[in-house]
């Protein structure tokens, strides 16, 4: 959804690199780049107005003038006043001292609530609770029957004693829903409350009275991402008349304009709490305002990406694959790669996952245009080999290539480049386990030191001199007082008139520097 937003910022800040000072001209016009970059985002025009007066505020003073490197002492300065503006800290839920809690979902219809209210669901059973699901949208036709499909598949309980479809009393229902909690053993209560296509005076009366009936310890306001402006309008109404404790952004997925979703939480000064982005009930996690800034800028959520990692990955198991790896590449399998490959599956999309990585905003359409059946068809061909040949795949000779291939539905050519990917991914991770990095110059606890060492013996041994007299001795006078320069204190060892600032780092080491 921030794709172009990002686009616009990092090629405004890619204006700033490799400017070793700022002028107030400079400053100005990334300002400017960074107000059109809001705007086209649909960013409300007060938030965007607050947002640059802090920037340029920030940029002019001493934090920037006086550092080391100012282009990204702004980048800094900007991912600060995002998290600003997106809420400052990450806000949890508030608990009742006495279950049950009871969390009330207000928004307009379409807006996703009931969907929501499962995925929500489902998240606070992972996190040790027992919730219930509460019909009270008797409004809208099959919204009862679409809240008990979605609390089965979340694997939680359901509340629905009215058919819905304009029977029955939705205040009744909600005010019921506490006692049959109580009953029950639930600690959790989420009332899922009916919309309108718009903001009126029943739908907010009809808010207010659920409320006023189940005094709930949070009510959620669920904003659609995608509808622009509207939402920081529906925002205020529904903060005014019904009044609500967090923000929950849904549709976060969708390629529409996100900045208006942004501004719910500088506008309303109510934070966001949650994010779904996706259709599947697991692609739901509290929202944290930093991670979202950096996401922003294209530098990564990895923290995200670690806690989803630690939520699928068995501790013991990955011990065990370390323990494995450290002993020798021969020890990973094809049976240990399949097994890896299908824990990876289970975090979610790849392209997402890989999106939450620092610098792959610039590899955007390639990770994009990713295959997601590519791993499907791996496992596949790994499936359609013996025990014996997923044991050592150095056996797998052309007719067992041929058969692999034929049983997995694809080309022999398929099933060759698989294995050789197998045979690279194995000695890169043995590497890695070993403690070493594979092909980075010699640095402590990196492999790959030693053999390049040699080789660059090995091509110094090898050095010519001209053959032309005089163009030897030139040689050997440029050398002599290149020794005398590095012995008279210049550190760098640099040229006579040549500047530290010009000098330049050898390729080798640019590309390692990254």
């Amino acid at each position: 959804m921030f794709d172009t937003l990002s686009d616009r910022l990092a090629a405004t800040f890619k204006n700033l690199r490799g400017k070793g000072r700022l002028s107030e001209a400079d400053i100005d016009a990334t300002a400017r780049e960074i107000r059109i970059a809001l705007l086209e985002a649909d960013v409300a025009l007060p938030v965007v107005r607050s947002f640059i007066k802090q920037v340029k505020e920030r940029s002019l003073g001493a934090e920037v003038s006086r550092a080391l490197n100012p282009a990204q002492q702004i980048v800094k300065i900007v991912n600060e006043e995002l998290i600003g503006i997106l809420g400052g800290e990450t806000r949890r839920l508030r608990f009742a001292k006495t279950a049950p809690t009871v969390i009330m979902l207000a928004g307009l219809q379409g807006a996703g609530k009931t969907t929501l209210a499962g995925k929500l669901g489902r998240w606070l059973k992972a996190q040790g609770h027992a919730p219930l699901l509460v019909a009270c949208d008797l409004q809208r036709p099959n919204a009862v029957n679409q809240l008990s499909v979605v609390a089965e598949r979340a694997g939680v309980g359901i509340y629905a004693p009215e058919p819905g479809n304009g029977v029955g009393d939705p205040v009744q229902v909600a005010k019921d829903s506490i006692e049959y909690a109580r009953t029950k053993q639930f600690d959790i209560v989420i009332v899922d409350t009916a919309g309108r296509l718009g903001i009126d005076a029943e739908m907010m009366q009809q808010a207010a009275d659920i409320r006023d009936a189940v005094s709930p310890d949070e009510i959620l306001f669920v904003v659609d991402a995608m509808i622009g402006q509207d939402a920081v309008n529906t925002a205020e109404a529904f903060r005014d008349g019904v009044g609500f404790d967090g923000v929950v952004l849904s549709k976060l997925d969708g390629d529409a304009r996100g900045g208006a979703a942004l501004s719910v939480a500088h506008v309303t000064g109510k934070q966001i709490m949650f994010a779904s982005n996706g259709e599947k009930l697991d692609d739901f996690d509290a929202f944290h305002p930093d991670r979202m800034a950096s996401r922003i800028l294209g530098m990564g959520d990895v923290l995200s990406l670690i806690e989803k990692a630690e939520q699928t990955f068995s501790q013991d198991e990955a011990e065990k694959m370390a323990a494995k790896l450290a002993k020798g590449p021969k020890e990973f399998t094809l049976d240990d790669f399949l097994s890896q490959m299908e824990q990876v599956r289970k975090m979610g999309s790849i392209s997402k996952l890989l999106g939450m990585l620092p610098g792959m905003a610039q590899i955007k359409d390639q990770i994009n245009n990713l295959d997601e059946r590519d791993v499907d068809r791996t496992a596949a061909i790994i499936k359609s080999m013996t025990p014996a040949e997923r044991q050592d795949p150095t056996i797998i000779n052309g007719s067992r290539r041929a058969r692999i291939a034929k049983g997995s539905g694809v080309d022999v050519s398929a099933v060759k480049n698989l294995v050789e990917r197998f045979f690279e991914a194995r000695k890169m991770m043995s590497r890695m386990a070993q403690g070493g990095m594979p092909g980075m110059p010699g640095l402590p606890g990196m492999g790959g030191g030693a053999s390049r060492k040699k080789k660059q013996q090995k091509q110094a041994k090898g050095k010519r001199q001209s053959g032309n007299p005089m163009k030897r001795k030139a040689e050997e006078q440029a050398a002599a007082e290149r020794r005398e320069q590095a012995s008279a204190g210049n550190p760098l060892g640099l040229p006579a008139g040549q500047d530290a600032q010009d000098f330049e780092l050898p390729d080798e080491f640019k590309k390692f520097m990254g």
